[in-house]
């Protein structure tokens, strides 16, 4: 029998790989959990503003599109739910007229194939505000009514070179219009008034927050090391037990 002085018993062998076990696992645990971000914040943590707002207004648009004047305010990008998408004139941004009196948009302005479209095609404008739709001359003869309301209505269609028809808008919210007899061409527009409108969520193209809970790459890694410290234990623990060692410490 082996001397008690050089014998390791099976019980001492298992607490001492428990130990390495429960320190490798901390260990793991406390560099994940320590690692600083390049900017001196905690990992994980946004920064910047928050997405879905309007961006400051320092140039006057919306969405951080370029401007034509304006102060701005609102309550974020406005959804149109598709209603310009095919505007040929429409580049997704809408013209911030917040703090203007009143507003002018063109009909039978350069677009869509020719003298078919509105400028802006999309317009924000504070409750109260008027807008004044002013005919070119071109493009034959258009009028200016509203998709599924009655707020916008010009009439029957005109071509004259000066004509004008305003709106006072005192609700908020989006009101579409089109052309009728080029609709089809694309010839629609936009007004949006306030801030009580539906707007489009934010992150970059409408999605949606997924329920899908995300695992932190520190937690993975803590996992695998985690497994692969134990598994290498138990291992050793088996061969251990299986071919050599006591039971007890003893003295010979």
């Amino acid at each position: 029998m082996a001397s008690g002085s050089t014998t390791v018993s099976r019980r001492a062998f298992m607490l001492g790989a428990a130990g390495v076990t429960a320190t490798a696992a901390t260990g793991s645990a406390t560099a994940q959990e320590g690692t600083p971000a390049e900017d001196g914040t905690p990992t994980g943590t946004a920064g910047g503003t928050p997405a879905g707002t309007e961006g400051g207004n320092e140039t006057g648009t919306e969405a951080g599109s370029p401007a034509e004047g304006g102060e701005g305010g609102g309550g974020g990008p406005p959804d149109f739910g598709g209603f310009l998408d095919d505007v040929g004139n429409f580049d997704g941004s809408v013209t911030d007229a917040q703090g203007q009196d009143q507003v002018s948009v063109a009909v039978g302005a350069q677009g869509n194939g020719g003298a078919f479209a509105f400028d802006p095609p999309a317009v924000h404008v504070d409750n109260g505000a008027t807008v004044v739709w002013e005919w070119t001359g071109q493009g034959g003869g258009h009028n200016v009514v509203e998709e599924g309301g009655d707020t916008i209505d010009s009439g029957e269609p005109v071509a004259t070179e000066g004509e004008t028809y305003e709106v006072t808008f005192d609700t908020d919210g989006i009101y579409n219009y089109v052309c009728e007899p080029h609709v089809s061409l694309g010839m629609k527009g936009s007004v949006v008034v306030g801030t009580d409108y539906p707007t489009a969520s934010g992150g970059g193209g409408g999605g949606g927050g997924s329920d899908v809970v995300q695992v932190p790459n520190s937690a993975k890694t803590l996992g695998i090391a985690t497994t692969l410290v134990a598994a290498a234990t138990l291992g050793l623990t088996y061969v251990f037990m299986r071919y050599g060692g006591d039971y007890e410490m003893g003295e010979q």
